[in-house]
């Protein structure tokens, strides 16, 4: 395993999709990603379920569900 944690991993996927991370960070990803199946996993779930809400139409949630559900993620304990 190379000095990449899989926390740390989990943690750079939206950067490294949206191709913000370091040339030296990109590096240190691909390479975790070549000896951690399970990231890999996680990697192509991430991938998936952003596919899958990019195929949502944007007026899928009535106003009242959309503010519904962000109250939820506010009020959500971290």
């Amino acid at each position: 395993m190379n000095e990449l944690e899989c926390r740390q991993f989990v943690e750079q996927v939206t950067a490294y999709l949206e191709r913000a991370l370091t040339p030296a960070e990109e590096q240190a990803f691909v390479d975790h990603l070549t000896e951690c199946d399970g990231c890999e996993r996680y990697l192509d779930q991430v991938r998936q379920t952003a596919r899958a809400l990019d195929a949502l139409p944007t007026d899928a949630l009535s106003p009242e569900s959309r503010t519904a559900l962000l109250n939820t993620f506010r009020d959500r304990p971290s």
